[in-house]
């Protein structure tokens, strides 16, 4: 399958979706953030000098969502219908496992939307926490789920 974001002479373009049927459209976005387990303690017990992480990146990650196609060159902006960010303290990393789903009813999907959200909000926990915390690791960021389409539904395994 050729890449779509290239022209016949190989230079970028958008995509035109023009002759694109409307479609509802749904993406699940995921991501991480692991850290040492004192830091993991202070977000826990919401003893975070700079405020609720949590509720702050879960609002920054919808933020994110929103403002995609200020910052891929590329997206198309979307009425987005839908962002949720959920994220779920994980002993285990220890650290944050992060879920975004976005949704639309467009010519194009919103995949790229539900990662920026996955993203913006590990890099918001970062930001808070980063004053006790600088070896931090993001990653995991990966498209889960997106449906509707020509291309119809992807799942990841």
């Amino acid at each position: 399958m050729p890449l779509t974001h290239f022209d016949a002479q190989g230079q970028a373009h958008m995509v035109d979706v023009s002759e694109k049927a409307v479609t509802d459209r749904v993406a699940v976005a995921a991501a991480y953030i692991k850290m040492a387990p004192e830091t993991f303690d202070l977000i826990s017990e919401g003893r975070a000098k700079k405020g609720d992480v949590l509720g702050v990146a879960r609002l920054a990650g919808i933020m994110g969502a929103k403002k995609t196609p200020d910052l891929i060159p590329l997206c198309h902006p979307l009425p987005v219908t839908k962002v949720a960010v959920e994220l779920t303290l994980d002993p285990e990393l220890p650290g944050v496992q992060i879920e975004a789903t976005v949704k639309t009813s467009g010519q194009t999907g919103v995949e790229m939307e539900a990662l920026t959200a996955a993203s913006t909000a590990a890099l918001t926990v970062y930001d808070m926490t980063k004053a006790v915390d600088k070896a931090m690791e993001i990653g995991g960021i990966r498209v889960l789920l997106k449906d509707g389409g020509k291309s119809g539904r992807y799942e990841a395994q």
